[in-house]
């Protein structure tokens, strides 16, 4: 099933839950906050046991591409030479840096500007991110890294590339890492 459509569902759902909850009952508001808790645990265990499985498979495979340029940052596109162990561990820890930053967002949105509605969305949401996350696909259900899994993961476009039509994302052709090679620091190791 399209990610995107589960999603509206569980934000549609998620809202009609939240309309029938009577968030002014102490023990609602409790269990709803604990609901929300258990599930940011839950995802964040589960990107625990994925680390635990790239750092035990140990895939030592070179990966050559090149990053994009964002000009918004100032920085020109350059070449990258990785091992899949590197790529996937800095794709887990962003993952879990996404569910630190959810929480303080949570955090601020729920405790300082008074919002419960939120708690029963997002709650869900984040498991379901987790469960559907390239690195849960390859690494807890055995899917092969071909495709659409191939490293590295290709990105939705960002808003200037639709604007501008502009073809950005990571590129893995032997031309344009040669490119980037010879035009900047190239094949530069990431640490």
């Amino acid at each position: 099933m399209n990610p995107a459509v589960t999603n509206i569902a569980i934000m549609l759902i998620g809202m009609q839950v939240a309309k029938k909850l009577d968030f002014e009952d102490p023990n609602v508001l409790f269990y709803t906050r604990a609901f929300y808790i258990a599930c940011q645990v839950s995802t964040f265990l589960i990107y625990l046991f994925i680390r635990l499985q790239v750092d035990k498979k140990n895939d030592l495979t070179t990966i050559k591409y090149v990053e994009p340029a964002n000009p918004m940052a100032g920085t020109e596109a350059r070449a990258v030479v990785t091992t899949v162990k590197e790529y996937d561990m800095q794709q887990i820890n962003s993952l879990i840096k996404g569910i630190f930053t959810g929480l303080a967002m949570m955090g601020f949105m729920h405790l300082y500007m008074g919002y419960t509605n939120p708690l029963v969305m997002q709650s869900v949401s984040s498991l379901k991110s987790a469960l559907e996350s390239n690195m849960a696909k390859i690494h807890l259900y055995g899917t092969p890294a071909t495709g659409d899994l191939k490293r590295p993961f290709k990105s939705a476009p960002g808003l200037m590339e639709m604007l501008t039509g502009a073809a950005g994302g990571v590129q893995t052709d032997k031309a344009s890492v040669e490119s980037a090679e010879v035009s900047g620091a190239g094949g530069i190791k990431q640490d």
